[in-house]
């Protein structure tokens, strides 16, 4: 970052005044009459971090090791909620904008159309302001339109593909018990997240696929949908969010008329991400199932994020298995390239040892199974 050779003056002889008629030697000024100075340690940087939403169990594991990295390099985090609300954000990063950032942080929270990145993108490309998206992917298109944008997040494919992969796996060990009614078909429901999400769209359609290919090479019959009635064979949180408690309150309504005894139980949970997959096991666990204890009944629940909370569940025998998206990595994959920024780097400097998408500056951060 550089000041105009009349900005420094102006402070050079600020400094002559309080110094006195010392001969400091100054840097000599360029061909232009400008002078370069060094650009400001990271802990001299106002940095904009803006998160789709607070409450959102995976993003906090993100802020919380985001926030740490910040304070660590001396920088306090100018955060913001945009409570899934995508003019709110605009208008924070506006401002942020005006107040003189030197670096956004973003958490799109629209991505069913590349719009609102775009519009982030041209208006830190206007302030010449470095921007890096995070978690929820922006287009290659609106990345590859700002030479000072990156993007920090997941190959959303990947943990559709483990997802299934764990589910086909364990049902061919478990079909007979897992099985309730024993009709040679396992029924699940699916808890889906957002609409229009690029994680949620993939582990909608991979997690099944993946399962089901495996069950049919098996010689298995594909899963079943629990209702034939919905053909999208899925169900989405109508807040636009991936809350527990809309997973919860749809499988307390399933299971008031899907039970072992009417012979329609269903018989395998997936759900996009894990604070969606507690609050399914919260619902069974109402109705006497998956309570971790001997004799009981557990109906297998799969999840994403590998939350605290869910890894000890899986422990305690309630949910069966996770896909591990690394909050704290992430984190710290932002965290270098914001002190990239700080030394004046490109954006993409020492990126050698990450996973780097070719043709554009997305770094994937990758997924592991845990079961």
């Amino acid at each position: 970052m550089k000041k105009t050779f009349a900005m420094l003056l102006a402070a050079v002889m600020m400094l002559g005044l309080l110094a006195g008629c010392g001969t400091e030697d100054k840097p000599a000024p360029d061909a232009n009459g400008d002078q370069e100075v060094q650009e400001p340690a990271a802990s001299e940087l106002n940095v904009g971090v803006f998160y789709y939403n607070f409450s959102d169990p995976y993003i906090t594991t993100v802020r919380t090791a985001m926030d740490a990295k910040l304070k660590e390099a001396g920088i306090t985090p100018n955060n913001q909620d945009a409570q899934t609300n995508q003019a709110t954000q605009l208008d924070q990063i506006n401002t942020a904008i005006v107040n003189g950032a030197d670096l956004l942080i973003v958490n799109i929270v629209e991505t069913s159309s590349p719009d609102a990145a775009k519009q982030v993108v041209e208006a830190a490309k206007a302030a010449d302001i470095p921007v890096i998206f995070f978690n929820r992917e922006v287009s290659d298109e609106v990345i590859n339109s700002y030479d000072k944008c990156a993007f920090v997040g997941t190959d959303a494919p990947e943990a559709g593909h483990m997802q299934g992969e764990m589910i086909g796996d364990f049902l061919l060990e478990n079909y007979e018990a897992t099985d309730l009614n024993g009709d040679g078909t396992i029924s699940y429901v699916m808890f889906k997240g957002q609409e229009g999400n690029n994680e949620a769209e993939y582990r909608t359609q991979y997690a099944v696929e993946d399962a089901n290919k495996k069950l049919t090479e098996a010689g298995k019959p594909e899963l079943k949908f629990y209702d034939e009635n919905n053909s999208s064979k899925y169900l989405v949180d109508t807040n636009g969010s991936w809350s527990a408690q809309a997973a919860t309150d749809y499988m307390t309504t399933i299971l008031a008329g899907y039970t072992e005894a009417n012979g329609n139980m269903v018989e395998l949970v997936i759900a996009n991400n894990d604070g969606m997959a507690e609050g399914a096991i919260a619902a069974l666990q109402q109705a006497g199932y998956n309570t971790g204890d001997e004799g009981v009944t557990s109906i297998p629940v799969y999840g994403v994020d590998a939350m605290d909370s869910a890894l000890q569940k899986i422990e305690k025998g309630q949910m069966t298995g996770t896909v591990k998206q690394d909050g704290p990595a992430m984190a710290a994959t932002i965290m270098a390239l914001t002190n990239n920024v700080a030394e004046g780097a490109d954006i993409m400097a020492n990126t050698t040892s990450f996973n780097v998408k070719d043709g554009v500056n997305k770094i994937m951060v990758p997924y592991a199974k845990m079961s």
